[in-house]
């Protein structure tokens, strides 16, 4: 699929239509072929987009338009069916090919298995590459059921590649024993449960960095986003999320790719899941383009 080969369905809320003055290229990763519990989540990126028409363009909290940003809305990519490791081949692929443009990747998941052939891509780049996840589970075994590629593996294969110092979890309510263990003896900068304040704390120690910064929509309380394959009790606020996105938005660091994930439509009739997760993305793209 080429980069301006947006497909016929509806775009993101106020993409722009020419794909050589955009900066931003968002993308859509259609694939639930992992899921452990609840599938769905492919239907998370057309969901969003069409929950995205409810915004507004302009943002309060950064006095910005969207009209200030030219992004430009790809469409999803059409992934194998039930093959994790076709699919995660075709996503490097287009991320690369967004790469060659001189475009920053903002990608709609999908499970969270998606975001490691997009890290594994931006790190030929970027030598220097960190990547910031606020997530409630930390995504570090090694496989799931004896599969490796899994929604359950790819932060400890990002952690491998780029090294364990050069990832920063923040939110992490659910794991393994070995996953806890593997994260508090290892370099991981790890913080458990919170947010905000270790946020704050790790920012300046990015600073000058190169960064990836990924979502997982059940970093939220269910009660707030009920809408996903797993959701985790104990969760932070959706304000805290918006606050967390203003916080690195701020910072002095360089994002250079993001994206957010599993969010699955189906399980939240009131909607207010994908709503939640478009406004996230409106504050990505106001807050992360330079």
């Amino acid at each position: 699929m080429r980069l301006d080969e947006a497909y016929s369905g509806n775009v993101f809320i106020g993409a722009h239509p020419e794909l050589e003055s955009s900066s931003i290229v968002i993308y859509g990763m259609p694939m639930d072929w992992t899921a452990s519990f609840r599938p769905g989540s492919r239907f998370g990126p057309k969901r969003i987009r069409e929950a995205s028409l409810v915004l507004e363009e302009f943002s309060p909290y950064l006095r910005r338009d969207l009209s200030e940003v030219n992004y430009y809305d790809a469409g999803d990519l059409p992934l194998p069916f039930g093959n994790p490791e076709r699919s995660t081949v075709a996503i490097g692929e287009f991320v690369e090919r967004i790469m060659q443009q001189g475009k920053m990747p903002l990608g709609i998941g999908g499970e969270h298995l998606v975001t490691w052939p997009v890290v594994r891509t931006l790190r030929k780049t970027y030598g220097d590459l960190a990547v910031i996840q606020l997530d409630a589970h930390a995504d570090l075994r090694t496989d799931y059921e004896g599969e490796s590629l899994s929604h359950a593996t790819p932060l400890r294969k990002i952690a491998e590649l780029l090294g364990p110092e050069n990832v920063y979890q923040f939110g992490i309510r659910s794991g393994t024993r070995e996953e806890f263990a593997y994260a508090e003896q290892g370099k991981i900068h790890f913080h458990p449960f919170e947010v905000l304040q270790p946020l704050k704390e790790e920012l300046p120690g990015l600073q000058g960095r190169r960064v990836y910064v990924t979502v997982d929509i059940d970093v939220l309380d269910p009660a707030f986003a009920p809408g996903t394959g797993t959701p985790e009790p104990g969760g932070i606020t959706s304000r805290e999320l918006l606050q967390a996105i203003h916080l690195i938005a701020r910072s002095d660091v360089e994002v250079v790719g993001a994206d957010l994930v599993e969010v699955a439509p189906i399980y939240d009739p009131t909607e207010q899941t994908p709503v939640t997760a478009a406004k996230v993305i409106r504050e990505m793209l106001l807050g992360f383009s330079r």
